[in-house]
């Protein structure tokens, strides 16, 4: 599936099966809880942090594809083409860092 896929098939979705988008704040919001609940996720399975019983009916899978719906949500309420935008993105990284990360003595 690409990009441009996903984001008309979140919209379809919305329109068949959620009535209407959050509005962008509150999409805002909860995409921030979608994170929160992939870093606890994260911090159990590869920090110090034990899991509780209630932290174990989530996945990380599931919870970066939230992250992904509600990006999504976002892009198509703010009319950004996730796929225009991603292929900007790649090209100002490689522009910027082409020797960056490479020439880093931390990394080696």
């Amino acid at each position: 599936m690409t990009l441009e896929q996903a984001q008309e098939q979140v919209d379809k979705w919305i329109k068949t099966h959620g009535v209407r988008y959050f509005g962008e704040l509150t999409n805002m919001a909860i995409l921030t809880e979608e994170v929160g609940e992939l870093a606890r996720i994260m911090a159990r399975t590869y920090g110090e942090q034990s899991f509780k019983d209630s932290d174990k009916e989530h996945s990380m899978a599931d919870e970066m594809a939230d992250i992904l719906w509600v990006l999504i949500c976002l892009a198509n309420q703010t009319g950004v083409n996730l796929t225009q935008a991603f292929v900007k993105n790649m090209e100002k990284k490689t522009e910027r860092d082409k020797t960056r990360h490479k020439s880093n003595p931390k990394l080696k």
